[in-house]
């Protein structure tokens, strides 16, 4: 054919100019229907015959596939094979290379960067030569970023083929257009993944560690008498449970403190007249609400308040792990705004100082007035996390800077700020502990804030402070800091007395079996009770104790069933006078800056016995019902047929002014228990 132009007589001209006939709709719906249906067979065997593929097979349909949406299949299918070619030869080229320079980039030195800071934070050069360099280690990681083999995909665990049918054909299409990179790596996912990213830990997982205890049994007066304990104020057991419960699961028994969770509650108990007697007992005896055979012995005494314009100067040391474990929202980021919250609650003529470790340790801030507040402010925020947890060598510096700095007359304190996990330097738990009690002899106290689950190790953090002569308090919310540092920043920063015990003699006329609720990692022989050199627990201002015990009058069915072959008892027990004592309760205790100790006396009679538990002041009421939430959790062995709902009612009614609201967030918890333990959650 030439390529002249046609005369307007030419019969292509005159086929050209005719109009072009409209289809009838029914020969349109016709011809779109047998399409359609020969496509959703072809789509249904080409699916059919796709499984079970090889990856270069199954690129080489995918490709096949895109093709046949494109124009002139002919002329380019050539070419599009000829570069997929090329592109699978260059993708198998990567895998060698990177599997061959892999090892060689593990054997490269690595920039220490175990502080992490900002240019405006680095340490000074004469700081950082007196900082011992540790040995080299595995950097702790969190869970969710290792990365490991994983198995193959059960059969059951993949997606069936999706059947091409006109209701999908549009998704059909827009996945047909997708890239070969893209389409590769789905192949590779539903054939046999290589590589899997672990999830986070489980909340409350195995690697948190607490140390195993058992209950407190019971005891027969005849043959034990006299119960030796050490106060506990620390609180970190109740918001660690806490945390669990509220992301719906229900703690293990070692990491329920009973003690602890009464503890956390502020009880109004009377105070004392004058500070040489920091604290008045405050006793009652009423009926067990799970036991009618039983009665509870409740023991409590409350510090008493220090004025702000009393209040001695404090001296602080920040001690902050920033280490790689700490990089997450809830650890690192979550102390810093709470340790601001502390600057904000601290006089002017307070001093704060800022010491990190992570692969070493190292002064961030050397002692500052917190009239300087946005310098302190600003170092914090500038703290950043990564590297090993040299957390032995941090304590020494802290220890070292506060010495430096100390004033006998000033609040000399240690807080330390971690998820526990220490693996580098000193590690050993009674190597750091007889560090920290050698410390504490100075007058600079320590006290420690838990962060983090996961890999969380209470066993650490309690051992440190019960030796450190401070408080161990778990930080799992802003809420939580605002408690712990700012409405009870007295409390936890002031001591008012140290090495507070606590012994009950029980009277065998009058008791016949005890056992004390909690406490179990405070227990103390009988003999410690009069020696000063056995640490106990310390109190602060306004803080409350409370200690609980679940008594068998003599008169009562006990727990332990009488022997068969036992002597029978000289004398019947006596019927209960005013003048008769069921027990007789003594507490010693020493001053702040006194190494003597100090004693009170306190007989407990019947009138201290209330006749009603509907008479018993709400105070304890809610006190009791604290307990047997706690003993619940442990198992609940001695709880009988008392459950969730009389917990409930319990503390709802006895809630009292509540203030911050954290007897009714209790209340919540205890019906989120209820309900987690229908379910069998652990």
């Amino acid at each position: 054919m030439d390529n002249q132009p046609h005369s307007p007589s030419d019969p292509l001209t005159t086929l050209h100019d005719l109009p072009i006939p409209a289809p009838s709709a029914a020969a349109r719906a016709r011809a779109i229907d047998q399409a359609l249906s020969v496509f959703d067979q072809q789509q249904l065997e080409k699916i059919k015959n796709r499984q079970g593929l090889t990856t270069p097979q199954r690129l080489k349909h995918r490709i096949d596939r895109l093709l046949e949406r494109m124009g002139d299949w002919n002329m380019n299918r050539r070419t599009l094979t000829t570069t997929a070619a090329a592109a699978c030869v260059i993708a198998v080229v990567a895998v060698v290379v990177t599997h061959q320079i892999a090892p060689l980039e593990k054997q490269k030195p690595q920039q220490d960067s175990s502080l992490n800071l900002e240019p405006s934070q680095r340490l000074p050069a004469a700081t950082m030569a007196a900082v011992k360099p540790s040995a080299p280690v595995a950097t702790k990681t969190e869970s969710a970023e290792l990365i490991s083999p994983a198995a193959p995909v059960p059969a059951a665990g993949l997606a069936k083929p999706e059947v091409a049918t006109r209701k999908n054909l549009a998704a059909e299409s827009s996945r047909h257009s997708t890239t070969v990179a893209n389409n590769l790596a789905a192949d590779k996912a539903v054939a046999a993944p290589a590589i899997q990213m672990l999830p986070a830990p489980a909340v409350g997982g195995e690697r948190d560690q607490f140390d195993s205890v058992e209950d407190n049994p019971v005891r027969q007066v005849a043959d034990h008498p006299v119960s030796t304990f050490s106060i506990d104020v620390d609180t970190s057991s109740y918001s660690f449970n806490r945390r669990l419960i509220q992301g719906g699961r229900l703690p293990v028994p070692n990491q329920v403190r009973v003690e602890e969770m009464i503890n956390y509650f502020r009880y109004d108990y009377r105070l004392p007249s004058d500070r040489s007697r920091p604290f008045e007992p405050t006793v009652a005896l009423y009926p067990t609400p799970w036991n009618d055979n039983t009665r509870l012995l409740h023991i409590g005494i409350k510090g008493y308040g220090i004025p702000d314009e009393q209040r001695p100067t404090s001296h602080l040391v920040f001690l902050i792990d920033v280490s790689g474990s700490m990089n997450a929202p809830d650890r690192l980021e979550l102390v810093k705004q709470s340790l601001a919250l502390l600057v904000d609650a601290l006089k002017p003529e307070d001093t704060v100082a800022i010491v990190v470790y992570a692969g070493a340790a190292g002064t961030v801030l050397e002692p500052t007035p917190i009239r300087q507040r946005q310098k302190i402010l600003a170092a914090l925020h500038n703290l950043k996390a990564g590297g090993s947890t040299a957390g032995g060598e941090g304590i020494q510096l802290a220890y070292a800077l506060a010495e430096s700095h100390f004033e006998p007359k000033a609040i000399n304190r240690v807080i330390l700020a971690t998820d526990g996990d220490f693996n580098v330097g000193i590690t050993n738990p009674e190597e750091l502990k007889g560090m920290v009690a050698r410390k504490r002899q100075s007058g600079i106290f320590l006290s420690v804030l838990g962060v983090g689950q996961g890999n969380y190790n209470d066993r650490m953090m309690q051992q440190l402070a019960q030796n450190g002569n401070g408080v161990a308090a778990y930080i799992d919310s802003l809420s939580e800091a605002r408690k712990v540092l700012v409405e009870e920043a007295a409390s936890n920063l002031f001591p008012i007395a140290k090495d507070v015990k606590i012994q009950v003699e029980f009277n065998p006329s009058m008791v016949k079996e005890y056992r004390l609720i909690g406490y179990e990692t405070r227990m103390l022989r009988r003999e410690d009770f009069n020696n000063d050199q056995v640490d106990a627990g310390d109190i602060g201002a306004g803080h409350s104790v409370t200690a609980l015990y679940e008594i068998v009058p003599a008169s009562s069915t006990g727990l332990i069933e009488p022997l068969r072959y036992a002597t029978p008892p000289k004398n019947q027990p006596a019927t209960p006078s005013n003048d008769q004592e069921w027990a007789f309760l003594q507490i010693r205790y020493k001053l702040p800056d006194s190494h003597n100790s100090q004693l009170i006396r306190y007989p407990i009679r019947h009138q201290d016995e209330k006749q009603s538990l509907d008479q018993v002041h709400g105070e304890l009421r809610f006190a009791a019902a604290v307990a047997a939430f706690g003993q619940k959790l442990r198992g609940g062995r001695y709880l009988g047929h008392f459950g969730y709902d009389q917990m409930i009612a319990m503390a709802h009614r006895a809630k009292g002014d509540d203030l911050y609201g954290h007897r009714a967030e209790l209340v919540q918890l205890m019906r989120m228990a209820q309900s987690l333990d229908v379910s069998g959650a652990r």
